[in-house]
């Protein structure tokens, strides 16, 4: 029997957090959220998710120094990366890194859907 997909949100905005676990779950997807970077690393499962959706703009650790402290402790996984503040030098890294995506904020349900059904689909072996 299959597992049920994980999806981790790393959000620090609680609003932003609740309605992409709704979206996620709506999906059949197991959600999981975290109000930061820090508290994803702190929380989260040793069983890494099936696919991370992050904020870039969080106090503490951003989404792109969450990134990079995840490869360099070898745990890669698709992440789609949102943010109300797009910058052309964030995107170009996080995606050089290996992010699945970089949507502006807000991004429409339709969209959040599309790059995460690719997402799981890139990780099918």
């Amino acid at each position: 029997m299959a597992k049920t997909p994980v999806i981790a949100i790393v959000d620090d905005d609680e609003g932003v957090r609740t309605s992409l676990a709704s979206l996620v779950r709506s999906l059949g997807y197991d959600a999981r959220a975290y109000e930061s970077g820090v508290d994803f690393l702190r929380k989260a499962p040793e069983d890494d998710p099936a696919c991370m959706i992050a904020d870039i703009q969080m106090p503490v650790i951003t989404g792109d120094e969450l990134q990079a402290q995840l490869i360099a402790s070898g745990r890669r996984f698709p992440i789609i990366f949102m943010t109300a503040f797009p910058s052309e030098s964030v995107r170009q890294r996080v995606m050089a890194a290996g992010a699945h995506c970089y949507l502006g904020k807000p991004s429409s349900g339709d969209e959040i859907i599309r790059y995460l059904e690719q997402a799981l689909a890139s990780q099918t072996p």
